[in-house]
């Protein structure tokens, strides 16, 4: 097996920084997924909601490129399989909005593996999903909400005018069925993403400040924050790029890269699935089409298990070191 992986275009400037399949090239067994425990789903791009930050693109209008129950069953028969996972985490847009969101949940859920729903909270007062919540509650679905901020102005100029009422009646309603809480079976975890070009603050620190602001101002409980470095990949690329920011802010990933980090990566034990069956290392590739290494086609359809992807390198490009810098970013926030 090389230790050199391949340099993949991912559509950022080039010769600004050094490639990072070079950089990590010192290291290559980080970039080896060493087991497989985690899958996450992508039910579709469709989102009631159109972030600045969203390296998904995902937006009302995104009708048509959404999971069919075809494809759900594929993923689910496959799942069924694989011995070794403990997590189904299902992503989107909102994948709530997605119709097999349900019954996936509930096949997941009935088989005893974690399932984590990454929800956007305004989600929750759509119309046609009032009982969402208890839904979730009642098949104990661990809830992976995005709140930017503790701040109204903060959080709506990253989300949309509203959106932060209408995310702390969200944690309200979560809170009343028992989420939250230290001791409680109902996980929910809040997710905070730098609203500027920068790297996000120590997650301990964070934690203590957003505990403390959302008791104390809308009585909001919840378990942890993860902190998670903005990738500089499809819409969050656009917006640093028009504010001219786009290599400044490659150039401080770059400096900021952390081998430990690197050891400690999610795609060592994750593979992620596109709403069209496709199979890929991670979320942020997958929004860059850059599959998993190996002989083509990677989709549910022509393979006979997940764990052909045991042992295998995974496909790295200059977007890479979002996930590599300072204390390192995955979706279950700061690596070290």
């Amino acid at each position: 097996m090389s230790s050199i992986l391949p340099i993949i275009d991912a559509g950022l400037p080039t010769g600004i920084v050094e490639p990072f399949a070079a950089r990590v090239g010192r290291n290559a067994e980080t970039l080896i997924r060493d087991s497989l425990t985690e899958l996450q789903i992508n039910l579709g791009k469709l989102c009631n909601q159109t972030c600045t930050h969203c390296h998904v693109d995902a937006g009302p209008t995104k009708t048509a490129e959404n999971m069919t129950p075809k494809t759900a069953k594929r993923i689910s028969e496959l799942v069924d399989k694989c011995k070794s996972l403990t997590t189904i985490d299902l992503t989107g847009g909102a994948p709530e909005l997605n119709s097999s969101f349900r019954s996936l949940v509930t096949h997941f859920r009935g088989r005893g593996l974690r399932v984590i729903d990454r929800c956007n909270l305004t989600i929750l007062s759509e119309p046609g999903q009032e009982d969402l919540g208890e839904f979730l509650a009642s098949h104990q679905v661990d809830i992976v909400a995005s709140l930017p901020c503790y701040l109204e102005d903060n959080v709506d100029a990253q989300r949309g005018s509203g959106v932060f009422e209408r995310s702390i009646n969200g944690l309200q309603q979560l809170n009343a069925l028992g989420y939250g809480q230290d001791s409680g079976p109902l996980k929910l975890n809040l997710v905070f993403n730098p609203t500027g070009p920068t790297l996000p603050p120590d997650q301990t620190a964070l934690e203590s400040d957003y505990k403390r602001e959302l008791k104390k101002r809308y009585n909001v409980e919840f378990n942890h924050l993860l902190a998670i470095t903005n990738i500089p990949i499809k819409r969050y690329a656009q917006f640093l790029k028009k504010r001219g920011v786009l290599v400044d802010y490659m150039q401080m990933l770059e400096s900021a890269f952390n081998p430990r980090a690197a050891r400690g990566v999610m795609c060592k034990a994750m593979l992620s699935i596109g709403w069209d069956g496709q199979l890929y290392d991670c979320d942020f590739n997958q929004m860059l089409g850059m599959p998993v290494a190996g002989k083509p086609p990677h989709t549910v359809w022509d393979i006979e298990a997940f764990d052909e992807y045991i042992y295998q390198r995974v496909s790295v490009a200059d977007h890479c070191y979002g996930c590599t810098a300072g204390a390192g970013s995955s979706c279950g926030g700061s690596v070290t």
